[in-house]
């Protein structure tokens, strides 16, 4: 899925709009790893891989910013273990 990702780096969030309901990942950046604590894709517009695309973005955005990764979000762990080329760039990988 092609989505329009914006980042909003100074509240630490990735956001899209899917069929106006607005997707969100929520991040903290502390000490050289960007947390991810948070993915919130609304019912009406899930199970689209919008929530993967906001994963993966963080991801991307950490290896550009050299940052190792921490997803505490349950989504974005899930995510991690089905994606293991990512595995180096998570905190203790």
């Amino acid at each position: 899925m092609d989505l329009a990702i914006s980042d909003d780096a100074a509240r630490g969030r990735l956001q899209t709009i899917v069929d106006g309901q607005h997707c969100v990942l929520d991040y903290r950046v502390d000490g050289g790893v960007l947390a991810i604590v948070h993915t919130g894709v609304p019912s009406q517009v899930g199970g689209r891989g919008i929530a993967a695309a906001l994963v993966q973005r963080a991801f991307e955005i950490a290896r550009a910013r050299k940052l190792k990764v921490d997803p505490v979000c349950a989504y974005a762990a899930v995510w991690l273990r089905r994606h293991p080329q990512f595995a180096q760039m998570a905190v203790g990988g």
